[in-house]
């Protein structure tokens, strides 16, 4: 008789002693009714559930501390289907870890509670204000902070920023929820809690405690002071390539491992976390779980350096590049060579020789590492995935390290020690993507909710076409200082010329 694989069992509480009799799937060893909520997580995407909701849940099984579990919350109303996907299975999900060679999955329990914000921002407020609730973490993109890149302040002309401080309404905001519930604590007589990020973003902990307490002076100096005194916001790097779940990830999950999940993680093995030891209300033993926990937000800012600028100037380099060149995914592009020795100049010729060492880091190894984690096929991981947010991204993975090489070459007089041209075709990449249209002139959708600004910076991308003058106009993302080096302006105009005119291949090419 032909073999048949067992029927896959559906995920849910009811169904997990079934799923671990098989064997082939680990899964929460610990009682997940009577732990506490000691975090609270704003955005409970694929990102957190592949990072910090794995570390957690080692924190529970491993350990077996019951003070930690976390609570999600959804913040925006795309946040719906992460809602009706999780809550039918008891907030347990699956993370399909995909490497080169094996896949291996584990159904992970540390997410114990959701709200769904939009329709009930008096319940998520009065669970930050909760004293169980230690520490208030989350990952709600670089938009949601509010933060302009230029002025380094916070967005107050934002609609909805502007909204919160009015106070009329329910808030909205990240802030404006974390503002109502620390009113709350400091009434009560508790400390505040401690903020989290775990964005990716340099600085992530400085910009949101710059961000909360611009938004409290705006609305009563002297919470802002308390704020601002009292409480903790650590600085981290976060690293997990974690694409997009596909049906066919669904599928491959519920036909190899005989677990039927309506939306499961798909990441690779590699995870890493570098996180600043800054907790105003105590906190899980991280370190006993693989987490880099380290005394100093300079420790931390180096280990952010090297990955924002390699790894993620990486993948915004090959995001819009590739897109324009027909690739789908990343490993596609990584196989191709010369796109492949062209983000390996780009990290040891641009960026290499601007970044700080780090005691017992190996830089060249840990370029061949990202390689390697770029080149795993298991992954699929989408190009489309990585072209979401560039006004979020670009200034802060692409154009520092363009703005020191300048420098660099200002100082010296020496402007060949200091290249830019590929992290420059970069840039003109995004600005070329932006136009909404491929190279053959069909056009696709950039929505609002992968780039809040689209409609602004679509109409400046079509105008400028060739010339990037529109784009690099918009000061919150450039500054002046850029527009005024003639170098790097007559740089980017040839690269926006060369995309317009034989493409984003023979670009590359040519640029190696």
């Amino acid at each position: 008789m032909p073999h048949s694989e067992p029927a896959p069992i559906t995920l849910n509480s009811k169904n997990l002693p079934q799923i671990a009799e098989r064997g082939n799937v680990s899964t929460p060893s610990y009682d997940r009714t009577g732990s506490k909520h000691g975090i609270l997580h704003v955005g409970v995407g694929g990102f957190h559930r592949a990072h910090l909701a794995v570390y957690v849940d080692r924190i529970l099984s491993q350990l077996g501390l019951t003070d930690w579990s976390i609570s999600g919350v959804g913040l925006t109303p795309w946040d719906a289907a992460m809602r009706d996907s999780l809550v039918p299975q008891d907030l347990l999900y699956t993370v399909l870890e995909q490497g080169t060679d094996d896949s291996s999955a584990h159904v992970i329990g540390s997410i114990t509670d959701y709200i769904f914000a939009p329709n009930n921002a008096e319940a998520v407020i009065a669970k930050m204000a909760h004293p169980d609730t230690h520490i208030v973490s989350m990952t709600i993109t670089e938009g949601g902070y509010f933060y302009n890149e230029n002025t380094h302040q916070l967005k107050v002309e934002d609609e909805n920023i502007k909204a919160d401080l009015a106070g009329k309404g329910p808030p909205v905001t990240f802030f404006g929820h974390v503002y109502e519930a620390l009113v709350r604590r400091h009434a009560a007589g508790l400390k505040p809690f401690t903020v989290l990020s775990c964005d990716n973003m340099q600085k992530n902990g400085s910009i949101t405690r710059s961000m909360l307490t611009s938004f409290a002076k705006l609305k009563n100096p002297a919470m802002a002071a308390w704020i601002s005194e009292n409480g903790a916001f650590p600085n981290s790097m976060v690293d997990r390539i974690t694409p997009r779940t596909s049906d066919e990830d669904k599928s491959f999950l519920a036909s190899k491992f005989g677990v039927q999940d309506s939306w499961p993680v798909v990441t690779e093995p590699f995870t890493q976390w570098v996180l600043e030891d800054q907790f105003c209300d105590g906190r899980p033993p991280f370190e006993k779980v693989g987490v880099q926990v380290v005394s100093s937000v300079h420790d931390v800012e180096q280990f952010e350096m090297h990955k924002l600028r390699l790894l993620n100037a990486s993948h915004s380099t090959i995001a819009y590049l590739g897109y324009l060149a027909g690739f789908k995914y990343v490993h596609e592009v990584f196989a191709d060579p010369v796109f492949s020795k062209f983000v390996w100049n780009i990290m040891q010729q641009e960026v290499k020789p601007l970044l700080p060492s780090i005691p017992g880091v190996n830089i060249d190894k840990y370029c061949d590492t990202l390689l390697y984690r770029f080149r795993n096929p298991a992954l699929k991981d989408e190009i489309a995935r990585l072209t979401i947010g560039g006004s979020g991204k670009i200034p802060q993975f692409i154009m520092p390290s363009i703005a020191e090489q300048i420098m660099k070459a200002n100082a010296t007089g020496t402007p060949e020690i200091a290249p830019l041209h590929r992290l420059t075709l970069a840039l003109a990449g995004w600005f070329r993507y932006l136009t909404g249209l491929d190279e053959k002139g069909a056009e696709y959708t950039i929505s609002a909710k992968d780039e809040p600004s689209v409609d602004d910076l679509q109409k400046r991308a079509r105008a400028g076409g060739r010339d990037p003058t529109q784009l690099m106009a918009i000061r919150e993302l450039f500054g002046d200082d850029l527009r005024d080096d003639k170098r790097f302006m007559t740089t980017l105009h040839e690269a926006m010329a060369s995309l317009n005119d034989v493409g984003a291949k023979e670009t590359v090419a040519r640029n190696v």
